[in-house]
């Protein structure tokens, strides 16, 4: 079911004639976050839902999801992992979402998590989903997928949302290898803070590691991962973040 979303689900950077989300959505919202899997295991997370106007967040939305984390290495990507989880099943409920990183939200710590990131979400019609993923803009398939290519996994991860579009990953085909590295073009940061830009491409790299995982699900690709944690260097290029062997 996430797979299928893939395909349906975009970024409402402006809410418009949203309907209403039940109290009973909201609850299932909550207990689907229950049954996600984590990318880091030992990383404890809370989500919380939260009106709109108890956020900075103006863009028309109803409510705001609120994501937090304990700080330990690898908590960032960990969050994009899950968020994107959920992020794909609002979109089978018809829910619109918005990765918004600039939010700031009442309550900085949440059971001793710290507030990583927030996604604001509305009842959205049908019609106002992607219609075709594939006009979307996004980097040709040479600049983020080096090697050959994986039919219906090359072309599909390259679709997955990020910051400002930023799409700061490459993937790197050796043999049965995929080597996934967070990349920094020098100089591109897009309209983000320079100070946040990598925090934000860690929960970028998140995200692309579960797109990247349901089609090769989806190909019938059996995989086994290595994470190696990203230490947050600003002046590399390239930072190496998972390994996946094909079996």
């Amino acid at each position: 079911m996430l797979y299928d979303m893939i395909f349906k689900r975009k970024s409402f950077h402006i809410f418009m004639d949203i309907g209403h989300i039940e109290d009973t959505e909201l609850r299932q919202i909550e207990a689907c976050y229950d049954t996600l899997v984590p990318l880091v295991p030992n990383i404890r997370t809370a989500m919380r839902i939260v009106p709109a106007a108890e956020t900075t967040c103006k863009r028309g939305q109803e409510y705001c999801i609120l994501l937090y984390s304990e700080q330990k290495p690898g908590y960032l990507q960990n969050i994009g992992y899950l968020g994107q989880q959920l992020d794909l099943y609002l979109a089978s409920r018809d829910i619109g979402a918005l990765w918004f990183g600039i939010g700031k939200v009442e309550e900085a710590q949440y059971n001793g998590l710290a507030f990583v990131i927030m996604i604001a979400i509305a009842k959205m019609p049908k019609g106002k989903f992607r219609k075709n993923m594939f006009k979307s803009k996004r980097k040709p398939l040479e600049e983020i997928w080096h090697g050959a290519a994986i039919e219906g996994v090359s072309d599909i991860v390259r679709f997955s949302p990020s910051a400002c579009n930023t799409q700061p990953w490459l993937v790197q085909r050796e043999k049965d290898m995929l080597i996934v590295y967070r990349y920094q073009k020098p100089g591109k940061r897009g309209i983000m803070p320079k100070d946040r830009v990598i925090y934000y491409n860690q929960i970028d790299l998140g995200i692309f590691l579960l797109i990247l995982e349901l089609c090769l699900q989806h190909e019938g690709i059996p995989f086994e991962r290595e994470l190696f944690f990203d230490d947050g260097d600003q002046n590399r290029e390239l930072t190496k973040t998972a390994e996946y062997r094909l079996t």
